[in-house]
């Protein structure tokens, strides 16, 4: 067990410095001159100014040099400073990060548990009503964009019934882009419960079991329903990935000031700094939530301790 933790410990600081070498080749990947695309806003900025950001920056070493220098401010906890407001980025992430975490976990809490009865149901009444009406549901739900739910949310519970608020950071605030975000991810959920225990239900096992007369519940709940956690786990590491990437847009929709919504206002002020740092961050909480369900692993399945 120590032996699998360390090998994915170490995959993971691996990975984490592959994306900080690729982050930080990333304002050379911008088409002309970087320092002029940050200060596009100011059209009369004279030489000198443009000197001293390029100083700055580091823009003035050989590329290799600007790489490794960044590594290594980010491995001592420097994400730099913003172009706008000369502020520590890491600073300004960590003050949203909280917010980003929670609208995750609250998403992820809807998605699981809408997502994980409706398919434990489908799977239980395979070919039958329930089944189809679930599964119709589970493809509209995947193929819905989250940001148009998000605008149906809003001009339902908002602006017809107006029972809660628009935008904020309030408790009220967070009702509605979880439920965005909830929705939008339950269809996966569902349909990845289902496969997963429709595939238990047909070991012979299970036969086994009900051959002996063990009621249904029994053999749901207790010889089923842990074997089919593993694919499930699976999945809840996913979508919790994805919701701490792919909340960008809700963020913005419901104006929850979070990461996401830091990372776009950094995108559209072209503060290249920060954009590096919303990369490095996000990226590193990705490796941390799949290692961590790589170990949980080895909790529901003892064989992958001895691989």
């Amino acid at each position: 067990m120590l032996h699998l933790i360390f090998r994915k410990t170490v995959l993971a600081l691996v990975t984490v410095l592959v994306v900080i070498i690729l982050s930080g080749t990333l304002i050379h990947l911008v088409p002309g001159d970087p320092i002029t695309a940050m200060m596009a806003h100011s059209m009369t900025a004279p030489p000198e100014a443009m000197a001293t950001m390029r100083s700055r920056l580091g823009l003035d070493l050989p590329v290799w040099q600007q790489v490794a220098l960044y590594a290594w401010r980010v491995l001592h906890g420097d994400l730099g400073t913003t172009i706008r407001g000369n502020e520590p980025v890491l600073n300004l992430l960590m003050q949203r990060l909280p917010n980003t975490l929670l609208l995750a976990v609250s998403g992820l809490a809807v998605a699981l548990l809408i997502g994980i009865p409706s398919g434990f149901l489908a799977a239980v009444y395979r070919g039958r009503a329930t089944d189809t009406v679930i599964t119709v549901v589970a493809v509209f739900g995947v193929s819905v964009p989250a940001f148009w739910t998000g605008l149906i949310m809003i001009q339902i519970f908002a602006l017809k019934l107006g029972w809660l608020p628009v935008a904020g950071s309030g408790w009220r605030n967070i009702i509605l882009p979880s439920l965005t975000l909830g929705l939008t991810y339950c269809a996966l959920v569902a349909r990845m419960t289902r496969s997963a225990l429709l595939e238990v239900l047909g070991e012979d096992y299970i036969r086994t079991a009900r051959a002996r007369g063990l009621r249904e519940h029994q053999v749901l709940f207790v010889h089923a329903l842990r074997p089919a956690l593993i694919s499930i786990v699976t999945v809840i590491g996913l979508v919790f990935a994805y919701l701490l990437g792919g909340q960008v847009i809700v963020e913005n929709v419901f104006s929850w000031n979070g990461v996401g919504r830091l990372a776009v206002q950094a995108m559209l002020a072209r503060d290249y700094p920060m954009i590096q740092g919303f990369i490095v961050v996000f990226a590193t909480s990705v490796v941390v939530v799949s290692s961590s369900v790589d170990v949980l692993y080895s909790y529901l399945d003892p064989r992958i301790r001895t691989r």
